[in-house]
């Protein structure tokens, strides 16, 4: 099987390089390659029709708190730009791969990593804000509304944006990349992490104490408390999925050999990345499933689809 392998003065050489050349391929890969195309030609097409048919309900719906409605509206858009942009980037890049079209695939390759490392950071910063938002709505209570507000919440998704583009913009210096993808990560899990496990705790206590007073006042909140499980339920569901689809491709670039770059490497990271394309797919169908104002939504949008 072919292999590369690194000297110390080889720092400067990238996985990029590698992934285009042709000294590294045997034409063992094929078939995996094939059928990667295959594949995320209808992922592509899934995430495309599933996010745009989202973000048309979000549109429509308006009974979902408006800040909360743009950050799902926002992580949407991530996952539709997965599907017009960096599905097709990948198709692209593994047929030149398979054409030897060396030149078209390094910018594709490029096109992808700049995209990908853009889209991902978004999306777990989107996601990140979610449980913030929840942690909030729990804690201010009727101070919500007037702290998180449409404006403000807007004003943090371009943030959002900003921030990924302009690390991204890093994404032929190794080091630094490495270090902005970690510390994103890191940050966005550990504020995650306490969002929920402080939300976890402070319905736990309030259970407590509803099952020992059964007031008028007591039952209407234990009703609304009984909404707000729903809404952090569908905000967890999106987030552990991202993470089951994300780990696998963060565990293969952990464990990648620095001296040494195999063919069953480079396979293992493009069916890792795979995954991250799945991702896009399954959100809307997340958002149907537990968010009851996004599926009445989308059923009215398909029922006027189909009239026409």
């Amino acid at each position: 099987m072919a292999q590369a392998n690194f000297t110390e003065d080889e720092d400067q050489k990238t996985f990029k390089k590698i992934d285009c050349s042709a000294e590294f391929y045997t034409r063992g890969v094929n078939g995996e390659l094939i059928f990667l195309s295959s594949l995320n030609i209808i992922l592509s097409i899934a995430a495309f029709l599933g996010n745009t048919l989202i973000l048309v309900a979000l549109n429509k719906e308006s009974s979902l708190h408006l800040p909360s409605k743009l950050l799902y509206r926002n992580l949407a858009i991530t996952d539709l730009c997965v599907g017009i942009v960096v599905g097709p980037l990948a198709v692209i890049y593994w047929i030149s791969v398979l054409t030897e079209r060396w030149d078209i695939c390094f910018y594709a390759d490029s096109a992808v990593g700049f995209a990908g490392y853009t889209l991902c950071s978004v999306s777990l910063f989107t996601l990140t804000a979610i449980s913030v938002d929840r942690l909030l709505a729990l804690l201010l209570g009727l101070r919500y509304r007037q702290v998180v507000t449409y404006k403000r919440t807007c004003i943090t998704a371009i943030f959002f944006w900003i921030l990924s583009i302009g690390g991204s913009a890093f994404f032929f210096i190794p080091v630094i990349i490495s270090s902005f993808q970690y510390l994103v990560t890191a940050t966005c899990l550990i504020t995650t992490i306490l969002s929920y496990t402080k939300i976890f705790f402070f319905l736990r206590h309030n259970q407590i104490n509803v099952h020992k007073h059964v007031t008028q006042g007591q039952l209407n909140q234990s009703l609304n408390m009984v909404r707000y499980r729903k809404a952090v339920s569908s905000a967890l569901w999106v987030q552990v999925t991202l993470l089951i689809c994300y780990l696998p491709f963060g565990i293969a670039v952990a464990l990648t050999p620095q001296k040494e770059y195999s063919l069953s490497v480079y396979l293992a990271r493009q069916f890792t990345s795979t995954l991250i394309f799945l991702n896009s797919s399954l959100n809307p169908l997340l958002y149907c499933w537990k968010i009851r104002e996004v599926r009445q939504a989308v059923r009215e949008t398909l029922r006027q689809l189909l009239c026409l």
